[in-house]
């Protein structure tokens, strides 16, 4: 059969290449530390074998690697409950152990699936003509090794698989926004606007293979579903890009300016205010992923120049300024809603993780949440 490279086979292969790329950052010692970045990064990197098979299957060079029919189909079990987690990982700042076994089905499955993937080349050849060339002649009796309804119905499952895991996903998101107090059409927060993309991303996904499968026989529409997946993994690394504060460098000039502290006494005490004005009304710090580069961009300043009024006029760093805003939202958190958990409080006031905010607390009051609450 003819190799087929179109411009469908060139973005999903893009796409394939991006998705790694970001799973390598996401997934690297540092990042992972974040579960919201680690379960994102496993998300990733089974998007990224998913389409690679896809890829492999529309452009034909799986002819080539034949070992590798039908390789993905584990993956597509840990799209869902890596969604799912990494919801909960930003909605509720912890993800309890036992929400692990989520994962548990993946490896069930390519248990259950070792009787194809070990078989013969040729069983795979007329397994994969069969699907995407289902016109072409082919012996019709090549092989039964999927004894079980599940590696059967593989399609069928993975959508189970997503159903359930979209629902779940809406649980939480709507829990947030009804936290927040936000709209979920008109959502305020980063996190919150992040979080309803995404699960819309997923419910179009699964709407979308449906109507594949019902307007293509076999697997011959494949490429469609695959290319759309692509799409959020092109949105995410737009995302990291513009959060990034790579394009933010300050120039020589600037950095000697810092070094030098030429800023007029008027300047700095004009921005401080400004400074001052943004986060004790917008509150931006309250989102938890609220960074020196974004508030740069709310005051129209460089980052060298709003790290330095920081720094000279409020004889810390951004990061202790940033606790310090939160600490103290926390504290007027703590008294006028008694009954609401602490990790509630946490994530209110724009941490991920209890133990991050009970650090943070701890430093700049003496005491834990818990023990200035009573």
């Amino acid at each position: 059969m003819p190799y087929r490279v179109d411009l469908f086979a060139l973005f999903i292969f893009l796409g394939i290449v991006q998705a790694f790329f970001l799973a390598f950052f996401f997934l690297s010692k540092e990042n992972r530390s974040v579960k919201a970045n680690l379960f994102h990064g496993i998300m990733l990197i089974s998007i990224a074998f998913c389409v690679l098979e896809i890829f492999l299957n529309y452009t034909g060079y799986i002819t080539k690697w034949l070992f590798l029919v039908d390789f993905s189909e584990t993956f597509s079990f840990l799209i869902g409950p890596a969604f799912y987690l990494m919801i909960v990982s930003l909605t509720r700042g912890e993800v309890s152990r036992i929400k692990y076994l989520h994962f548990l089905f993946a490896p069930v499955y390519l248990i259950l699936q070792l009787p194809f993937l070990l078989t013969s080349n040729e069983v795979k050849y007329h397994a994969y003509m069969h699907s995407y060339y289902p016109d072409f002649p082919h012996p019709h009796n090549f092989g039964e090794t999927r004894w079980f309804w599940v590696t059967d119905h593989h399609t069928e499952a993975t959508l189970i698989s997503l159903a359930l895991y979209a629902l779940l996903g809406l649980y939480e998101v709507v829990r947030a926004f009804r936290i927040k107090k936000e709209s979920f059409w008109k959502p305020v927060s980063v996190t919150l606007q992040t979080l309803r993309a995404g699960l819309l991303q997923l419910v179009t996904f699964f709407a979308l293979i449906v109507l594949v499968k019902i307007f293509n026989k076999n697997d011959t529409g494949d490429h469609l579903f695959a290319a759309y997946l692509t799409i959020p993994v092109y949105l995410t690394s737009f995302r990291v890009i513009r959060q990034s504060g790579f394009f933010k460098q300050a120039n020589i000039t600037e950095q000697l300016k810092y070094k030098s502290s030429t800023l007029t006494e008027e300047q700095q005490q004009l921005t401080m205010e400004k400074l001052k004005s943004v986060m004790e009304t917008e509150k931006p710090f309250l989102q938890s992923d609220f960074s020196l580069p974004q508030l740069a961009d709310r005051l129209k300043l460089s980052v060298h120049i709003v790290s330095q009024v920081i720094n000279d006029g409020l004889g810390k760093s951004f990061f202790e300024m940033t606790a310090e805003y939160r600490v103290a939202t926390a504290k007027q958190l703590l008294k006028d809603q008694p009954n609401i958990k602490i990790e509630e409080i946490a994530e209110q006031v724009g941490y991920n993780s209890k133990s991050s905010f009970n650090t943070a607390f701890k430093k700049i009051t003496g005491k834990t949440p818990s023990e200035f609450r009573q």
